[in-house]
C-alpha cells in the first residue's frame, strides 16, 4: 500500500489528532499544519484536531493554535510535521500518544514514528503534503491551497533554492489549477513589512564582519532590536538576502533572545553543507539552510571561527582540485603537441 494512503487510513481511524510541528515556526511548519488541519476537518468534520505549538505573531495569517494541557491523548494521534528530531517537537509530547506519524523533508536525526515520511529530495514539507492529498485523491479548498502555496513559497525563498525540482513545479501547477488561488496576492502575508525592519536591514548591511575566507556574520543583541523595534525572528526572515553577494560563502546572523536566555544561530551556505555543524551545537536543518540556539556569545564565537574553519578547507580543496585540473589540461596539450612532433620527424626521415 502506498505510505501517503497508510497515513489517511489512520487518519480515518482516530476520532482525536493533534498536529505539532518544529519549535520557531517558519511558513513551511505553519502551511503544513493548518493545511493538514482544514484537509481532516473538511473531510471529517466531526473529528478534533488540534494544532499545537507556541504562536509566531509575525505568521498569525495562518491560523491560531490550540492549548491541549487536559487533552487525553492515551488513545489519539499525533501527527508531526517538518520536524527531524524529537526535542525540536513543539507543543506535544508524543510518549503520550497511542499513534505517532512523521512527515518531514530534512535530513534524517531521529526514528520516531509509527509511520515516517522522509524526502529530503523534497522542497518542503507542504510539497508532501500535497503528495499525500493528490495521491489520496483529496480536491483542495482555497484555504488549503493558499497555506500550502505559501508554505512552498517560503522555503524555497519564490523558488530561488537548488532544491526546487520539476516534481515541484508540477504540484504547484495542480495546486493552481484546482484550487484556483490568486498566488500573486498571497506575497505580502510573507513580504510586506514595515519600515523600520528595512532601516534594521540596512543596519545589518552596513555592519557585517566578512573574514577572509567568505564567512559573514553579524551579533544583533537585544539591545540593538529594541533601538529599531523588531523582534528576533525579524533579522531571521532577511537572511536569505545575502546569498547572491560575490564575496561571501557561508553567513551567520546571530540574534539575542533575552526571554529565552539565549542566541539564535541563522546559518546559510553557498559553498560547505553546514547542517553537521550546526548539529554539533544542538540544531540541525538542511545542507545550506540550518540553524541552532546557542547558550551564549562564547559559544557563537566558537560557532563562526568553526564555520571560517570548514569554509577555507573547502576552499584549499576547490583550488587543489582546479590545480589538478590545470595540470592534466597542460599534460594534455603538451603530449599532444608532442605527438604532433614526432610525426613531423618521422616524416621528414622519410
Amino acid at each position: 500500500m502506498n505510505i501517503y494512503k497508510q497515513i489517511f487510513k489512520q487518519i480515518k481511524k482516530y476520532d482525536t489528532i493533534v498536529i505539532a510541528r518544529h519549535i520557531g515556526a517558519d511558513p513551511d511548519a505553519l502551511g503544513s499544519q493548518f493545511a493538514l488541519k482544514n484537509i481532516i476537518l473538511e473531510l471529517f468534520p466531526d473529528k478534533k484536531i488540534y494544532t499545537v505549538g507556541n504562536p509566531a505573531s509575525r505568521f498569525k495569517f495562518f491560523g491560531s493554535q490550540d492549548k491541549i494541557d487536559n487533552l487525553n491523548t492515551s488513545k489519539a494521534m499525533c501527527i508531526v510535521l517538518d520536524t527531524p528530531d524529537i526535542k525540536r517537537i513543539d507543543g506535544a509530547n508524543i510518549n503520550n500518544f497511542e499513534y505517532v506519524i512523521k512527515i518531514d523533508h530534512h535530513p534524517i536525526i531521529d526514528k520516531y514514528a509509527n509511520i515516517e515520511v522522509i524526502d529530503d529530495n523534497a522542497c518542503s514539507t507542504c510539497q508532501l503534503i500535497l503528495e499525500f492529498a493528490f495521491a489520496n485523491k483529496i480536491n483542495l479548498s482555497k484555504s488549503v491551497g493558499e497555506k500550502l502555496y505559501l508554505g512552498i513559497v517560503g522555503d524555497t525563498d519564490r523558488f530561488l533554492h537548488d532544491y526546487t525540482s520539476p516534481k515541484t513545479f508540477k504540484l504547484v501547477s495542480k495546486l493552481l489549477e484546482q484550487t484556483n488561488i490568486d498566488f500573486t496576492g498571497l506575497y505580502g502575508y510573507l513580504y510586506q513589512r514595515p519600515i523600520n525592519e528595512v532601516r534594521f536591514e540596512g543596519y545589518i548591511y552596513q555592519n557585517l564582519t566578512l573574514t577572509d575566507n567568505g564567512v559573514a556574520y553579524i551579533k544583533i543583541t537585544d539591545k540593538l532590536m529594541k533601538e529599531y523595534g523588531v523582534d528576533s525572528a525579524a533579522a531571521g526572515n532577511m537572511i536569505n538576502d545575502l546569498k547572491f553577494v560575490n564575496e561571501i560563502t557561508v553567513w551567520i546572523f546571530l540574534s539575542e533572545d533575552i526571554k529565552s536566555n539565549l542566541i539564535r544561530a541563522n546559518i546559510r551556505s553557498v559553498g560547505p553543507y553546514v547542517n553537521d555543524t550546526a548539529a554539533k551545537y544542538g540544531g540541525g536543518g538542511h545542507k545550506y539552510a540550518s540553524g541552532a540556539k546557542l547558550k551564549d556569545w562564547e559559544t557563537a564565537d566558537k560557532l563562526i571561527n568553526e564555520l571560517d574553519n570548514l569554509t577555507k578547507k573547502q576552499k584549499i580543496v576547490v583550488i587543489a582540485i582546479a590545480g589538478i585540473v590545470v595540470i592534466g589540461i597542460m599534460y594534455f596539450i603538451y603530449n599532444k603537441n608532442q605527438v604532433k612532433e614526432d610525426i613531423k620527424d618521422r616524416k621528414s626521415v622519410v
